[in-house]
């Protein structure tokens, strides 16, 4: 025996660090669904209806501006209810083509993995409740058919126009590592995030 050791204070310390763990993961999550729940107010009072509202509202926080972009394309993955192609669109036109498209990858990154943890986390119910039962059947249908999803998500990150909020969310439910999900978001989101950034940032 080793003296001076007491395995009932080593796990009483365990549990002390896993309760603080928990309540700052509850006061992160508390946080961002406040963010959250702002930026779905403020699109519903028609202040992200255009380009030109985004980019005059972003303006408004002076230095700030591009981490309110940065939290808003978060929160538009997390709530598909937001507009992401508008962040975009003002990311370039407002700070430019590089400046731009950095806030919206890590951005929209932040809320991809945001979302897989969230279904991760709250299972199906959660998912249902942010997509239509239409949308999740048929993308299920689908997913159940490709040989690989790893890479039919990698080709869907690559790719405009695909429902990469909803795949987010889908990749929390089935059994797919979090690193592995996470290395195809950083490896995949950039791409076209660019290409959207090039595009806008030249008719600044």
């Amino acid at each position: 025996m080793v003296y001076g050791y007491h395995p009932e204070n080593e796990s009483q310390d365990e549990k002390k660090e896993e309760g603080v763990s928990k309540r700052i993961k509850i006061w992160v999550l508390a946080g961002f669904v406040i963010i959250v729940l702002f930026f779905v107010k403020q699109f519903f009072n028609h202040k992200f209806d255009s380009v030109e509202s985004l980019q005059d509202y972003m303006k408004s926080f002076g230095v700030a501006a591009p981490l309110i972009l940065t939290v808003f394309q978060a929160a538009q993955v997390v709530v598909p209810v937001l507009p992401g192609y508008l962040g975009c669109a003002a990311g370039a036109v407002a700070f430019g083509t590089m400046p731009g498209f950095c806030c919206n990858y890590i951005g929209i990154s932040l809320g991809s993995i945001i979302a897989y943890f969230l279904a991760k986390k709250y299972g199906v119910d959660i998912v249902m409740a942010m997509f239509p039962q239409k949308q999740y059947e048929k993308w299920s249908r689908r997913i159940e058919r490709s040989k690989s999803y790893e890479w039919f998500l990698f080709i869907a990150t690559l790719l405009p126009l695909f429902p990469d909020d909803f795949l987010c969310y889908f990749s929390g439910l089935i059994n797919m590592h979090s690193k592995k999900f996470i290395w195809i978001i950083i490896l995949g989101k950039p791409w076209c995030i660019l290409a959207y950034s090039i595009v806008f940032g030249l008719i600044k």
